[in-house]
């Protein structure tokens, strides 16, 4: 099965100097996932940042899945990104200088049929 769910945030490209790529699995809901492999998702005003210690990524806009019943996601809830602890820590370090800001730029879905994130 050939995945060619590629949702790019081609506004960051202009607005920001990208300078490190980093790929994050999203801590996604059953209808989240669905709705993304359908492409119903738009990254335009969405940005990371810590909660906790953990990354986490808001304004990211996942549709309805259109199949759904009566169970549906919130359409711009706040969504944990996974990574290793030593990325979290270079991330957290980064993104607390003065000039730099954690961006998404892409959703992907890899072979194994996981969403992922760029960042």
């Amino acid at each position: 099965m050939k995945n060619d769910i590629n949702i790019k945030n081609k506004r960051a490209y202009f607005d920001y100097n990208i300078i490190d790529k980093y790929v994050a699995g999203i801590a996604l809901l059953g209808t989240e996932i669905k709705a993304i492999r359908q492409g119903k998702a738009n990254m335009t005003d969405a940005f990371c940042m810590f909660i906790g210690g953990n990354l986490y990524v808001r304004n990211l806009h996942i549709s309805e899945y259109s199949h759904s019943s009566f169970y549906h996601h919130d359409i711009k809830r706040d969504r944990a990104l996974l990574l290793q602890k030593k990325e979290i820590k270079k991330l957290k370090a980064k993104g607390e200088e003065k000039g730099y800001t954690i961006v998404p730029l892409r959703i992907f879905v890899n072979e194994r049929g996981f969403a992922k994130m760029e960042l």
